[in-house]
């Protein structure tokens, strides 16, 4: 049997889009992104390649952790072979591409392990701020492949407005895009696989055949009421994944026992404090993702400051 393992803080990987923002101040400074020539779109927080910054596989990957410590940090999730979600912040100011993500049957006809299912917290929002999420009724395969080529795809789109602390589900198979002004924590199936159907005249690759293919007339896609638990607020509870947020006051503890044996990340979106289980200590810091592993056991959260986190967690094992 595999030694428990402890939880561990992991370093943000940041990917610039043109879509991003140069500034991303309160988030993080200059000095944590270091210098692109394109700015920030995303922060990954659970990248594969996000590396382990405490605990027994300080300075390996994630990915390098799930093969050498797959037991210790998967457990029935073994299967997946990685970190089963994907954690990223968001930040547009400026338009996100119109594009579709395949759902897992159609992903692996690709050669890929899984489809790309995901949702959005709202951690921030200007006045008017929107996001796209699934087609009109009525849109055809005809009228997408029209849209792309005279750039109307916009208007086939329906838009929901968002404000800060609104949840969005996205199932795989929604056409989507999401307007400037909001940060987002998205917590989807670990996959990258993204089809652009419009991007707005920019020069990059399209898909748009592909991209149509996995699009679906009707889903699931839109918001969702948060729920009241026992401890917290529950976001989102979906097949891939469910998401929690917790806020403590400084000083305060919160044990949480209803994710053992899963592994799963703690996004602190304020303050910063620990994680405390049976196998060990990690640190919870703003703006970065906490990973617990599968065998950490009953977890406690420790707020050095008033702290807000979120907890991303598999539903099920697949």
């Amino acid at each position: 049997m595999a030694s428990p393992l402890a939880p561990f803080l992991l370093k943000p990987f940041f990917s610039p889009r043109p879509w991003g923002r140069r500034d991303l101040r309160p988030w993080y400074s200059a000095a944590v992104t270091g210098e692109t020539a394109e700015p920030i779109g995303e922060a990954w927080l659970t990248a594969p390649t996000g590396e382990a910054l405490e605990g027994a596989h300080a300075g390996e990957t994630l990915q390098q952790i799930a093969a050498a410590d797959t037991e210790a940090l998967l457990g029935d999730w073994r299967e997946e072979h990685e970190f089963p979600l994907l954690l990223k912040l968001l930040f547009p100011d400026d338009k996100l591409s119109v594009q579709v993500h395949p759902d897992d049957a159609h992903a692996r006809t690709l050669g890929q392990p899984r489809g790309k299912t995901e949702c959005w917290y709202v951690v921030d929002a200007e006045s008017g701020a929107v996001v796209a999420c699934g087609l009109l009724p009525g849109v055809d395969p005809q009228q997408m492949h029209a849209a792309a080529a005279d750039g109307s795809m916009e208007s086939l789109l329906r838009y929901i407005p968002v404000q800060r602390g609104d949840m969005v589900f996205v199932d795989a198979g929604t056409v989507h895009a999401i307007g400037p002004g909001v940060t987002l924590l998205e917590t989807q199936q670990t996959s990258d696989t993204t089809f652009r159907l419009y991007d707005y005249g920019r020069p990059r690759e399209l898909h748009l055949e592909e991209g149509v293919a996995v699009s679906r007339a009707e889903t699931r896609a839109g918001k969702v009421a948060p729920v009241a638990i026992a401890q917290g607020t529950r976001l989102i509870q979906e097949r891939y994944f469910t998401v929690d947020r917790f806020a403590l006051r400084a000083g305060e503890s919160l044990q949480l026992d209803d994710a053992v044996g899963k592994p799963h990340c703690l996004t602190v979106l304020q303050g910063n404090g620990s994680a405390a289980t049976p196998a060990g200590t990690g640190t919870l810091q703003y703006a970065a993702a906490t990973v617990v592993p599968a065998s950490a056991g009953v977890l406690t959260l420790r707020a050095n400051e008033d702290m807000v986190v979120v907890r991303s967690m598999p539903s099920q094992v697949l």
